[in-house]
């Protein structure tokens, strides 16, 4: 999976219609609902606001009013075959006169999504879990060993060593170590 690592504005114009593509990195589903809101007071005038995102398993779009099927999907369709996530992208469309039909829409509507994303910087995610724990200074050199094939995300020194950890999976050698010895954790999801 991957994400855009920057947000992209871009903008062209198709029979005097004016496309202007907007990609936002989203974490929650809280974020669309704002950013959508403050688009429309941002191009009050537009004809059509139309989107599609997908966050982790959730995936939708939303024609505003376009004919059914010509601008959310065509847009939906580019972040999935760019296999992205996390991702926002608005149309804003100003409707330039010229009529472009249910063919030139649903082009016109993914080149604004294809033509934004070539401007993105895309960072390859990977999805996993983010183990917190705290062990005793003793068991450092066990827990070294099993560490070694483990991405360290921090490792604090204080009463006891506090480390945080991503792993890829629940099969883990780390979490047996810690099951074994009775080592609380605390575990949740994470992308990196």
């Amino acid at each position: 999976m991957k994400i855009i690592e920057n947000n992209i504005e871009n903008e062209f114009l198709i029979k005097n219609s004016k496309f202007i593509t907007l990609l936002y990195n989203i974490n929650n589903l809280d974020e669309i609902n704002i950013i959508l809101e403050n688009i429309k007071k941002e191009y009050k005038k537009a004809t059509h606001y139309c989107y599609a995102y997908i966050l982790g398993d959730v995936k939708y779009s939303n024609d505003d009013g376009e004919p059914s099927g010509t601008a959310g999907a065509p847009i939906l369709n580019v972040l999935e075959k760019n296999n992205l996530t996390n991702v926002l992208c608005i149309v804003v469309r100003y409707f330039g006169g010229i009529k472009l039909g249910a063919g030139g829409l649903i082009r016109a509507y993914g080149k604004a999504a294809r033509e934004a994303l070539k401007k993105a910087t895309l960072k390859e995610i990977k999805n996993g879990y983010e183990v917190t724990f705290e062990i005793d200074y003793d068991l450092l050199s066990q827990i070294n060993s099993i560490l070694n094939k483990q991405k360290v995300l921090s490792k604090t020194f204080d009463i006891k060593i506090k480390y945080c950890v991503f792993i890829e999976s629940m099969d883990n050698e780390l979490l047996d170590f810690l099951k074994e010895l009775n080592i609380e954790y605390k575990i949740e999801k994470k992308c990196l």
